[in-house]
């Protein structure tokens, strides 16, 4: 880490200092939900993500080469904006490029091309033309999909599940208290959520589930702004647990 303690335009009224957490919080920056790395002030339950606490003045993406996207502290104009990423409202910061109109969650810019755990190598695409395991559609959003082609997750899906999980909390607008702070723990589980189509053994249809169920963790660790390998094993915890 550079700096273990900073100050931050968004809450001038005292430092943030960094800290890691197993227990989901929502990010008072983009308003989207994290894990993980964070800066917080303890003293008003107030939580930034890592790339809301330290954004870049600008950024280009490689997905629109054509783009500047810059930092805004809130949605520019007086229409409504979504994510091109995740299909998620605006609400908060964002990345928008003004010639184009597109628009990125902090999190959702810096989401890595690759996502690699030894075992799942999961890269990154703008559109894909095989199905989501989880909603069984083609294109959308931007997805992630194995080396191997078999695994396809739309970045869109992964941020539904957990909207569906955490509805309450993500929609709320009051104090973060304890008893949401349980409720955020409720990690989407995967059970019935991912659509199988293999015509195999059962020995191999489980463990092509286990890998399927240990790429929707990644994925949801990056989509949550944190996307390593022990945060993963936390998800994976309390997925099991769910």
């Amino acid at each position: 880490m550079k700096y273990n303690e900073i100050s931050h335009f968004s809450h001038p009224q005292h430092k943030l200092k960094f800290e890691y957490t197993e227990i989901p919080f929502k990010c008072d920056g983009c308003k989207e939900a994290g894990i993980g790395s964070r800066y917080k002030c303890a003293m008003c339950d107030f939580d930034l993500h890592m790339h809301c606490a330290m954004p870049s003045p600008s950024i280009f993406h490689p997905f629109y080469t054509k783009c500047s996207f810059q930092f805004f502290s809130r949605p520019p104009g007086n229409n409504p904006r979504f994510c091109n990423a995740c299909e998620k409202d605006i609400t908060g910061f964002t990345y928008h490029c003004t010639s184009c109109g597109f628009d990125l969650h902090p999190c959702c810019a810096k989401l890595p091309m690759v996502l690699n755990d030894g075992e799942v190598k999961l890269y990154l695409y703008r559109k894909v033309s095989s199905s989501c395991h989880k909603c069984g559609r083609k294109g959308r959003s931007w997805s992630y999909r194995s080396k191997c082609k078999k695994y396809n997750l739309h970045v869109a899906c992964v941020k539904e599940m957990l909207v569906e999980t955490w509805h309450e909390f993500l929609g709320s607008h009051g104090n973060k208290n304890t008893t949401r702070r349980l409720e955020m723990t409720r990690i989407p589980s995967l059970k019935n959520t991912l659509q199988t189509h293999h015509h195999k053994s059962k020995g191999k249809v489980k463990k092509c589930c286990e890998i399927a169920g240990l790429a929707v963790q990644f994925v949801i660790s990056a989509v949550l702004g944190d996307p390593t390998t022990l945060i993963a094993g936390v998800i994976g915890s309390l997925m099991s647990r769910a």
